[in-house]
């Protein structure tokens, strides 16, 4: 077996004395010293042999045994192959596991534990290693070594070759390899964590062995991608008891669609960094709860704004407990024909310790280099999906959409995605837009962006505060989306918590809808005129009148859908595109926000004013109108809607 030239913990085994017979007098009952290498971790075959290298020649003798404990306390006893002064050689047993072993030295009745060791267990690789390979190894499945799997460690990028072997000439800055799961393929799960990668056990300059184990999989060509929005879980406002709801929404779906193969995407802030140590809810109570309520499915992570800790002074730092607890912050994957890739596009390199989080939404010129040698793999006709927690581009009332991060590098972004068709899905918002490649943001490129509403929907602040009104803060119910995956072709629909893909849009009938500074008692009287005049938005927006008009709420719109107005005599209505305050969030949330007698300040999580609104105006105030929805798939939604229509949140409540 070859041995390579690890880094070691040269360690001695003291001189053990006993207490003899006479008048309690200390004596030296045994001599027993020996000095030898110990690695910090060595790749071995299983059944194979390891060669330690002795010190100053005080080599074990050949009645002593060599021990092995795995973390489970299991003893396996190592017998010695052949001893001299300069080393000695022995077998480990084929029932030895990859792991962590306390490695002991037991000489008669005397047994002294000398040091831990990582036992790279594996099949023997036809593989000469090459000058500075540091990270190598075997990917495969029961079939043999795969070939064509791209490996990465987060900066350099290699390719198995026909027996699946790898080598990468790594720093091993992040601590671990990650395998770009080939097509056709799935890894393990620990929980819902999918497993494509491993954590490093060796120092920088250490070569190391990770082989990674594949199952074959089949029907990947058609399958379910359910994309989950923010989730900010905290063990506050009755979040844990509403996300069960939710939890429980995704279980139904997946029961109703039996035998269809689906995975799944968090599309970050799973947790929320202000909690993590006042409220005692982090990571890891956030694994423990979804692991609980969710089962045989996998969710591929991304990191979010809320996932990074505060307490940290530089980006690095700050993400390293979520990379410890979930995965790689930025890695790719294949699901059938479609390449996806994950990308951490937050940067905390300013963060300063506190509470104050001052991030950036960006892409680090690491990742970009990263993702231009992850794409060197992938052909031009493969879509991509690119998945990232913030934003790239936001709504403007004045531009459409303008680019929502760090330009210099959003353009290099875009730059690398040149020629291919990409879709990127994003989070961070709580709210609902759509950005196709018509628009002038994209600059011409293929490049759709879906910014997907939130799981959490206002923080959880809706249902707790208004029972029964699950809403963002434009009116999109908290839900998640759920894209349907056949060959290259991609389809995507919202769905609602707690109810059926049917409920797409919904109307208000503003002869009904009134807000007034009646509405809000309890508001101080003395409140500053910054405070009150962020309230009378809404005052403004629906004031007391009679015009006829009809409000409609399409959250998942885009310029590709149709809107269709009819009354009940047969008049087609011309609908208004508008930006608009959703009036069942001011009613559920925002009111309730402002109605408080401490109030001092704006409050958080109140109504956005946003687009996919649209305005109609009636004849008069009982014509009925019939409301016709259609996506570019050519799902059509239908409500005939009767006037007058009442306005409160009861009537709104999702049954």
């Amino acid at each position: 077996m070859e041995k390579y030239a690890l880094w070691s913990l040269s360690l001695i085994v003291l001189t053990l004395v006993s207490c003899s017979s006479d008048a309690g007098v200390e004596s030296v009952a045994d001599e027993f010293s020996v000095k030898f290498d110990l690695p910090q971790m060595v790749d071995v075959t299983k059944g194979g042999e390891y060669v330690f290298m002795v010190e100053n020649g005080e080599a074990p003798v050949a009645s002593d045994v060599f021990i092995l404990e795995s973390g489970e306390g299991i003893s396996y006893i190592c017998p010695f192959v052949n001893i001299s002064n300069e080393s000695f050689t022995v077998m480990i047993p084929a029932e030895c596991e990859t792991g962590y072993y306390k490695v002991y030295l037991k000489r008669n009745d005397r047994k002294r534990q000398i040091g831990q060791i990582y036992l790279s267990v594996g099949e023997k690789l036809n593989l000469t290693v090459d000058a500075g390979t540091t990270v190598y190894g075997r990917v495969a499945s029961e079939e043999g070594g795969i070939k064509g799997v791209v490996v990465s460690d987060g900066v350099e990028v290699a390719e198995t070759d026909e027996d699946g072997i790898y080598q990468l000439k790594s720093d091993k800055k992040w601590g671990y390899v990650f395998i770009s799961i080939p097509s056709g393929y799935e890894v393990s799960s620990d929980g819902v964590l999918p497993q494509f990668f491993q954590r490093l056990k060796a120092n920088a300059g250490v070569p190391e062995r990770q082989d990674f184990t594949l199952t074959k999989v089949s029907g990947q060509d058609t399958y379910k991608v359910l994309m989950l929005g923010d989730m900010h879980l905290a063990n506050r406002t009755a979040d844990l008891s509403q996300f069960s709801d939710f939890t429980a929404d995704l279980n139904n779906y997946r029961s109703a669609h039996p035998g269809e193969k689906m995975y799944a995407i968090a599309l970050g802030d799973m947790t929320w960094d202000l909690y993590w140590y006042s409220n005692n809810f982090a990571i890891p109570e956030y694994l423990n709860t979804i692991n609980k309520q969710v089962k045989d499915l996998q969710i591929f992570h991304t990191i979010g704004n809320h996932d990074y800790d505060y307490k940290a002074v530089n980006d690095f730092d700050a993400e390293s407990k979520y990379i410890n607890y979930i995965a790689p912050v930025y890695y790719s994957f294949n699901i059938g024909k479609i390449h996806y890739v994950v990308i951490d596009d937050i940067d905390c390199d300013s963060y300063d310790g506190t509470t104050s989080r001052n991030y950036e939404k960006r892409i680090s010129p690491e990742q970009l280099s990263w993702l231009a040698k992850d794409l060197a793999y992938v052909d031009k006709s493969t879509p991509l999906v690119v998945v990232m927690h913030a934003q790239l581009f936001y709504p403007s009332e004045s531009d459409g959409f303008k680019v929502d991060h760090d330009v210099t590098n959003t353009a290099q972004f875009l730059n690398l995605l040149k020629g291919y068709k990409v879709n990127i899905v994003t989070g961070h918002t709580h709210m609902n837009f759509n950005v196709t490649p018509e628009s002038p943001v994209t600059q011409g490129q293929e490049i759709y962006e879906h910014n997907t509403g939130a799981i959490c929907a206002s923080w959880w602040w809706s249902d707790y505060l208004t029972p029964g009104i699950h809403i963002s803060l434009d009116g999109t119910p908290g839900g998640y989306a759920i894209w349907d995956v056949s060959g290259t072709k991609l389809q995507w629909i919202y769905k609602a918590t707690g109810t059926s893909e049917d409920y797409q849009f919904r109307s208000y009938d503003l002869n009904k809808v009134h807000f007034s500074l009646a509405d809000v008692p309890q508001m101080p009287s003395n409140i500053s005129a910054t405070v009150k005049n962020k309230y009378m938005q809404y005052v403004n927006a629906y004031p007391e009148n009679s015009d006829n008009e009809v409000l409609i709420n399409i959250w998942n719109w885009n310029p590709a859908w149709t809107l269709t107005v009819t009354d009940e005599k047969g008049n087609n209505l011309v609908p208004e595109a508008v930006w608009a305050y959703d009036p069942l969030h001011v009613a559920a949330v925002s009111v309730k926000r402002f109605n408080s007698a401490s109030l001092s300040s704006t409050p958080n999580f109140i109504t956005e004013k946003f687009p996919h609104f649209f305005k109609v105006k009636a004849g008069d105030a009982d014509t009925d109108l019939t409301i016709t929805v259609k996506d570019e798939f050519g799902h059509t939604w239908t409500e005939e809607m009767q006037r007058p229509k009442e306005f409160t949140t009861d009537a709104y409540k999702l049954k």
